[in-house]
């Protein structure tokens, strides 16, 4: 119990640090396979390769969903009953979240491999596109269980209070994929299925470091009563899930509508279909890398906010959420400098493309993440409910800024602006996001004491 007290005890600052830094690494780590697909194949191929990953990106966000429904969900039970001293039942949470990871990857995989040319139709993939995004997806498809097993374990890992082992686990396996991409593209031609090969390497090394943990946890050992799904324990880490995964599946509809509205309307402009759509897939790529930081001070804190809200130490609660508040503006102010004064740099790493191409790439970042610098509010507070056992509140939260707001905007604005609606969309449904997040969140504020 010496870790867990920790969590009820040690200053709250000082906790953020050991428990949101190997985090924000871990979700960075995860952003990089993307992002160094990315690269090689904008070196290697162009700018058909980078629409056709931007295409089959939804696919990778279903699985970030399903790890952080099963993941966040059973770390969230597994803390708050451990705060509430029940270590034996918190046990069972643990084996239900692996369990529900194992089914859902094979279920994703098996979904994905017979209905790939449907789904792609679905995603607005254009002709000349086509054949990337099979090569490149049919591959990849393979690794989703193991995504699955190795981001959402590591939750469980660093809610077992080994926030450092769960950074780890992540970071070898985007070592692993960083050396093999150039060696697969490169060294032996394989082009989209290099690229494929690479990444599912490394995420099946990750989820082999997961599961060895996991199978000697700290707080108690798992046994195979633990791994049965049982409706009770299913059912706790669904609702405490529900909030981030609703956030990730909203990003993925939002993702599938604005591919085939910047094909549909870039058709229409003088860009063409391909280059609003492959400036949207490096910049939405390059927005995950904010985005993590983001997302992994707010896993960092769920350990911390759910402890001491069990605990009913609702002054530390508070605490921790303003520490991680403040980082996080600091951190968004950054990204929205970064991405209004050097979008022209920032797209240049990701290969040539003609003057088209980098006029909608400059424009695009601009415009559409002008909002970035208050982003950081809303998946912070929707992560607060989640961790409070509040998950109605942290699901609306997650549905504000994509769902509510920015779906609307994405089909409304363009009837009226063209392509450069769907870009003024962007801050709109951020801003708004966020000031919804402040008010829900001064409410509860006055109920905690």
């Amino acid at each position: 119990m010496q870790e867990r007290n920790k969590l009820g005890e040690l200053k709250e600052s000082k906790l953020l640090m050991q428990f949101a830094i190997p985090s924000i690494i871990s979700m960075l780590v995860m952003a990089l396979y993307n992002i160094v697909d990315q690269f090689f194949i904008g070196r290697k191929i162009g700018e058909l390769g980078n629409a056709a990953t931007n295409i089959v990106f939804p696919l990778s966000t279903s699985c970030i969903a399903l790890a952080l429904l099963c993941g966040i969900g059973g770390a969230a039970a597994f803390n708050i009953t451990l705060g509430r001293n029940d270590k034996n039942k918190s046990m069972y949470y643990v084996g239900n979240a692996l369990s529900l990871m194992a089914i859902s990857g094979a279920v994703l995989l098996s979904f994905v491999e017979i209905f790939l040319p449907q789904m792609l139709n679905i995603f607005g993939c254009p002709a000349d596109v086509y054949g990337y995004a099979v090569e490149y997806t049919r591959i990849v498809a393979i690794g989703f269980p193991f995504v699955i097993i190795s981001s959402g374990g590591s939750n469980l890992v660093r809610a077992d209070g080994s926030p450092t082992y769960s950074m780890l686990c992540n970071l070898s396996g985007a070592i692993v994929n960083t050396i093999l991409d150039p060696i697969f593209i490169y060294g032996f031609d394989m082009d989209m299925s290099g690229a494929a090969l690479a990444t599912i390497i490394g995420q099946i090394v990750s989820a082999i470091m997961v599961f060895a943990y996991l199978m000697r946890f700290k707080t108690a050992k798992i046994s195979l009563k633990h791994i049965i799904p049982k409706f009770e324990y299913v059912k706790k880490i669904a609702s405490l899930g529900a909030t981030p995964c609703f956030n990730q599946l909203a990003m993925m509809i939002v993702q599938i509508v604005l591919n085939k509205s910047l094909t549909y309307y870039g058709a229409k402009s003088s860009y063409g279909e391909s280059v609003p759509l492959a400036c949207a897939g490096i910049i939405s790529k390059v927005n995950q890398v904010y985005f993590s930081f983001i997302i992994g001070l707010a896993q960092g804190t769920q350990p911390i906010i759910s402890y001491n809200y069990g605990a009913k130490k609702y002054d530390r609660v508070k605490t921790t959420y303003k520490y991680a508040i403040f980082t996080g503006l600091a951190v968004s102010i950054i990204a929205f400098m970064a991405f209004q004064i050097f979008p022209e740099q920032i797209t240049s790493i990701f290969g040539d493309g003609s003057d088209e191409y980098y006029r909608f790439a400059i424009s695009y970042f601009r415009i559409y993440l002008f909002g970035t610098f208050i982003n950081c509010i809303q998946p912070l507070t929707s992560n607060f409910f989640t961790a409070i056992e509040k998950p109605k509140r942290g699901i609306f939260l997650s549905l504000t800024r994509q769902i509510i707001f920015l779906l609307p905007l994405i089909i409304i604005f363009p009837l009226f602006m063209g392509i450069d609606g769907i870009m003024y969309s962007g801050p709109v449904a951020d801003i708004t996001a966020a000031s919804i997040s402040v008010v829900m969140f001064m409410k509860e504020r006055k109920k905690l004491c």
